[in-house]
């Protein structure tokens, strides 16, 4: 299910602090998943999370969401600043539908000059990834593709029923 989610910057929040706001929002929206831990997911959000300031105190993520591909959830971020963000009213409820979620994956944009420090940020994490989500593509068809050797859970159930 597509979501849609603005949080209010500047002059209303500080970088930080926003960035704050949004790793509530993901962790709360996917930390009823059996399969996704809350620490595994608030770990990868202080990965990215200098990526994250920088794209907050540039005003990027006013014009280029980040994305969490978590089937079936598909949320977009957005910030919004200046005087929109002091009127703006803001949904930070979690997102229906985290709870069946099985795999998941945040994209960053990657935008001019900030491409090669997001870029590094993200390399090496089996969650992070630069631009949007692939058209049609659920999270877990994404780490597969993109971040292979993830644990197979089909592979671990059938191995217990072994027993």
């Amino acid at each position: 299910m597509q979501r849609h989610r603005q949080i209010c910057a500047a002059p209303r929040r500080a970088a930080s602090e926003t960035w704050s706001v949004i790793t509530t929002l993901v962790v709360e929206t996917l930390e009823h998943s059996p399969a996704i831990a809350a620490i595994d997911v608030t770990g990868v959000m202080e990965v990215a999370a200098t990526a994250g300031r920088m794209l907050i105190a540039g005003g990027h993520l006013d014009r280029h969401p980040l994305v969490v591909a978590a089937a079936p959830v598909d949320l977009s971020i957005v910030t919004v600043s200046g005087t929109e963000a002091l009127t703006t009213d803001e949904n930070l409820a979690p997102v229906p539908g985290g709870a069946s979620a099985t795999g998941w994956m945040l994209y960053l944009p990657a935008p001019d000059p900030l491409a090669d420090v997001v870029r590094s940020i993200v390399a090496g994490s089996a969650h992070l990834n630069i631009g949007q989500p692939p058209v049609g593509a659920t999270a877990k068809t994404a780490a597969m593709t993109e971040a292979p050797g993830l644990v197979d859970l089909a592979a671990l159930a059938r191995r217990k029923a072994d027993r």
